[in-house]
């Protein structure tokens, strides 16, 4: 989930001109025993448990990594018609509306989905997406530089419009970056329509950096991050994830005891992530048995480690590295994707003017 920058076209000022033309050449008829996905470049599984896919539904798993979530998304909806894949993985809640109005999908209601947990459903009435894996964009801190000036780290979205954080925050573009439109609607569903205006005018009076996307706030401007360290990066304060500090942990050189790191739990925001077997896809047959296959305990444990994301299926065991290092926000600000469809665009174009001009 932390690989989602994407260009701004894709957020809420239209779709972007890719082409979906062909080259002109007949495509290869459908290999029944080949299932493709398409996803975006953050898609990971362990060799063992996709082998065990293969072995026992008799497929051969292709997997096609476009780009960029939202561009994959853009992509996936340009070609819709001849689809590169049978099944697409890495739409989220922040995006599911464009893909569904733009008839990406087919039904299917993949074995297992009432192993989902409730508040992961959607679409309900025609299954056309299945939940996949859930997370928390939220600010991340640098434990050792508040330490080190004595301050305490800001634990809201208010707080950190506060003077004591005033050129501490770094966040993505929301019109580009997947957290940024994330942050941005968990400041709107935390001070309302009418409301979350005022907040950013007080957040960039108070010095909020904003740049492009996640791997550069993170790993360039980020003061707590291995990789930020490196480059020299100042801000102590990034919007990022909640599984941002088991992350810390797991790839450090020398395991530390704690995480470098710490996650401001009053500023999250709920993501989801959906998979559907795409309309006119080759191999549906193939497509339907590897969307039930997402929803296996088996693919469902082996997420956290991979891609840095929560199981949303009942009884799925989460890591001791998430649960000590990074635990899931237990309150996060979450948003109807109804609500989602009616505003995105227009907020994203406000918040533009409002930030960025």
């Amino acid at each position: 989930m932390h690989n989602k920058t994407f260009v701004a076209v894709a957020v809420g000022l239209g779709l972007i001109g890719l082409s979906a033309c062909g080259s002109g050449k007949s495509e290869p008829a459908a290999d029944s025993k080949t299932v493709t996905l398409v996803s975006h470049d953050s898609w990971a599984v362990s060799k063992n448990v996709l082998k065990d896919f293969e072995k026992q539904s008799g497929y051969k798993v292709r997997v096609l990594k476009d780009g960029d979530a939202g561009q994959a998304v853009n992509k996936a909806v340009l070609t819709k018609d001849n689809p590169q894949g049978d099944v697409f993985f890495g739409v989220d809640n922040t995006l599911l509306s464009r893909a569904l109005d733009n008839g990406l999908f087919q039904p299917y209601q993949a074995k297992g989905y009432d192993t989902v947990r409730p508040e992961f459903r959607v679409d309900q009435d025609k299954h056309r997406v299945t939940p996949v894996d859930t997370g928390d964009i939220c600010v991340n801190y640098d434990k050792a530089w508040f330490s080190e000036h004595k301050l305490t780290p800001p634990q809201s979205f208010a707080d950190l419009a506060e003077p004591a954080y005033k050129n501490l925050l770094v966040t993505e573009n929301a019109a580009t970056s997947s957290p940024g439109l994330g942050f941005l609607l968990g400041s709107a569903a935390r001070f309302g329509d009418g409301g979350w205006q005022g907040y950013w005018k007080k957040l960039k009076a108070n010095g909020v950096k904003v740049v492009d996307g996640w791997e550069q706030a993170y790993y360039q401007e980020f003061s707590g991050s291995s990789e930020g360290r490196k480059a020299g990066g100042d801000r102590p304060l990034v919007v990022s994830y909640a599984s941002s500090p088991p992350a810390e942990v797991i790839y450090a050189k020398k395991r530390p005891s704690t995480a470098p790191t710490g996650v401001s739990y009053g500023t999250c925001f709920r993501q989801t992530e959906y998979a559907g077997l795409l309309s006119n896809a080759k191999n549906t047959k193939g497509g339907k048995a590897f969307l039930d296959f997402l929803l296996t305990k088996e693919f469902q444990q082996d997420m956290p480690l991979n891609m840095f994301v929560y199981p949303v299926v009942e009884g799925a065991a989460v890591p001791a590295d998430f649960t000590k290092y990074g635990p899931a926000a237990k309150d996060p600000e979450t948003m109807a994707p109804d609500k989602i469809a009616a505003n995105r665009d227009q907020w994203v174009k406000s918040w533009t003017s409002l930030v960025l001009k």
